[in-house]
Protein backbone atom coordinates (compact mmCIF):
# COMPACT_ATOMS: atom_id res chain seq x y z
CA UNK A 1 0.00 0.00 0.00
CA UNK A 2 1.43 3.28 -1.11
CA UNK A 3 0.74 6.71 -0.40
CA UNK A 4 -0.56 7.54 -4.04
CA UNK A 5 -3.21 5.44 -3.88
CA UNK A 6 -4.52 7.55 -1.64
CA UNK A 7 -6.66 10.44 -2.45
CA UNK A 8 -6.76 12.74 1.14
CA UNK A 9 -3.20 13.61 2.93
CA UNK A 10 -2.77 15.27 6.07
CA UNK A 11 0.51 16.33 8.00
CA UNK A 12 0.83 16.49 11.37
CA UNK A 13 3.35 16.68 14.45
CA UNK A 14 3.79 14.55 16.83
CA UNK A 15 3.95 16.29 20.50
CA UNK A 16 5.79 15.57 23.60
CA UNK A 17 2.43 14.27 25.46
CA UNK A 18 1.75 11.50 22.86
CA UNK A 19 5.26 9.93 23.86
CA UNK A 20 6.04 7.05 26.03
CA UNK A 21 9.34 6.78 28.64
CA UNK A 22 10.92 5.37 25.69
CA UNK A 23 10.30 8.98 23.57
CA UNK A 24 7.76 7.10 21.06
CA UNK A 25 4.10 7.24 20.90
CA UNK A 26 2.45 5.38 22.76
CA UNK A 27 0.23 2.56 21.42
CA UNK A 28 -3.36 4.03 22.25
CA UNK A 29 -2.43 7.44 20.60
CA UNK A 30 -2.42 5.47 17.15
CA UNK A 31 -6.49 5.59 17.41
CA UNK A 32 -6.37 9.24 18.28
CA UNK A 33 -4.60 10.12 15.52
CA UNK A 34 -6.96 8.13 13.43
CA UNK A 35 -9.76 10.29 14.33
CA UNK A 36 -7.62 13.30 13.59
CA UNK A 37 -7.12 11.85 10.31
CA UNK A 38 -10.92 10.89 9.91
CA UNK A 39 -11.75 14.54 10.93
CA UNK A 40 -9.73 16.28 8.36
CA UNK A 41 -10.90 13.74 6.05
CA UNK A 42 -14.76 13.95 5.97
CA UNK A 43 -14.08 17.26 6.24
CA UNK A 44 -12.41 17.84 2.85
CA UNK A 45 -15.18 15.58 1.12
CA UNK A 46 -17.79 18.30 3.05
CA UNK A 47 -19.65 15.63 5.80
CA UNK A 48 -20.87 17.57 8.32
CA UNK A 49 -20.05 16.93 12.15
CA UNK A 50 -22.59 19.59 13.73
CA UNK A 51 -25.31 19.91 11.75
CA UNK A 52 -28.91 19.27 11.07
CA UNK A 53 -27.16 17.26 7.79
CA UNK A 54 -24.89 15.44 9.96
CA UNK A 55 -24.92 11.62 10.43
CA UNK A 56 -23.73 9.22 13.07
CA UNK A 57 -21.90 6.72 12.38
CA UNK A 58 -20.22 4.29 15.13
CA UNK A 59 -16.77 2.93 14.94
CA UNK A 60 -17.41 -0.88 14.95
CA UNK A 61 -14.10 -2.28 14.87
CA UNK A 62 -10.59 -0.86 14.92
CA UNK A 63 -7.37 -2.43 13.72
CA UNK A 64 -3.62 -0.97 13.95
CA UNK A 65 -0.68 -2.49 12.46
CA UNK A 66 2.16 -1.32 13.67
CA UNK A 67 5.76 -1.26 11.29
CA UNK A 68 7.76 1.48 12.77
CA UNK A 69 7.99 4.27 16.02
CA UNK A 70 7.14 7.47 15.45
CA UNK A 71 9.16 9.87 17.59
CA UNK A 72 8.91 12.88 19.64
CA UNK A 73 8.34 16.10 17.33
CA UNK A 74 8.41 13.84 14.42
CA UNK A 75 6.31 15.07 11.33
CA UNK A 76 3.76 12.33 10.38
CA UNK A 77 2.03 12.46 6.77
CA UNK A 78 -1.31 10.56 7.36
CA UNK A 79 -3.14 9.47 4.28
CA UNK A 80 -6.59 8.13 4.07
CA UNK A 81 -9.15 6.33 2.02
CA UNK A 82 -12.43 4.54 1.61
CA UNK A 83 -11.57 1.27 0.43
CA UNK A 84 -15.26 -0.34 0.88
CA UNK A 85 -18.79 0.46 1.30
CA UNK A 86 -21.13 -1.92 2.60
CA UNK A 87 -25.35 -1.52 3.54
CA UNK A 88 -24.65 0.42 6.32
CA UNK A 89 -20.78 0.09 6.86
CA UNK A 90 -17.35 1.54 5.58
CA UNK A 91 -13.99 0.93 6.06
CA UNK A 92 -11.63 3.61 6.02
CA UNK A 93 -7.82 3.10 5.66
CA UNK A 94 -5.05 4.90 6.91
CA UNK A 95 -1.72 4.74 6.02
CA UNK A 96 0.47 7.20 8.64
CA UNK A 97 4.19 7.93 6.76
CA UNK A 98 7.09 9.88 8.05
CA UNK A 99 6.23 12.92 6.40
CA UNK A 100 7.59 13.32 3.26
CA UNK A 101 8.76 9.41 2.65
CA UNK A 102 7.24 6.31 1.23
CA UNK A 103 8.14 5.24 4.94
CA UNK A 104 5.28 3.71 6.74
CA UNK A 105 5.06 3.55 10.53
CA UNK A 106 1.60 2.21 11.08
CA UNK A 107 -1.61 1.00 9.10
CA UNK A 108 -5.11 1.31 10.61
CA UNK A 109 -7.97 0.15 9.25
CA UNK A 110 -11.70 1.63 10.75
CA UNK A 111 -15.32 0.29 9.98
CA UNK A 112 -17.30 2.77 10.81
CA UNK A 113 -21.47 1.96 10.89
CA UNK A 114 -24.07 4.63 9.92
CA UNK A 115 -26.65 4.22 13.06
CA UNK A 116 -29.90 5.84 13.91
CA UNK A 117 -29.21 7.63 17.42
CA UNK A 118 -33.16 6.77 18.53
CA UNK A 119 -32.60 3.12 17.80
CA UNK A 120 -29.21 2.59 18.00
CA UNK A 121 -29.89 0.36 15.00
CA UNK A 122 -28.03 0.43 11.95
CA UNK A 123 -29.30 2.14 8.76
CA UNK A 124 -28.20 2.24 4.81
CA UNK A 125 -25.59 4.73 4.34
CA UNK A 126 -27.15 7.27 1.87
CA UNK A 127 -25.89 7.54 -1.90
CA UNK A 128 -25.03 11.42 -0.99
CA UNK A 129 -22.64 10.07 1.46
CA UNK A 130 -21.00 7.85 -0.79
CA UNK A 131 -21.51 10.16 -4.03
CA UNK A 132 -19.41 12.67 -2.02
CA UNK A 133 -16.17 9.94 -0.81
CA UNK A 134 -16.35 8.74 -4.94
CA UNK A 135 -16.04 12.54 -5.98
CA UNK A 136 -13.49 13.38 -3.79
CA UNK A 137 -11.29 9.66 -4.96
CA UNK A 138 -11.44 10.62 -9.05
CA UNK A 139 -14.31 7.54 -8.94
Amino acid sequence: MTAPAFPFTHRFRVRYAELDPQSVVFNSRYLEYADLVITEFWRAVGMPFAAEEALDFHVARATVDFRKPLRADEEVDAHARVSRFGNSSMTTEIALHGAGADDLRARIELIHVHVDLGTGRSQPIPEHVRARFALHAGA
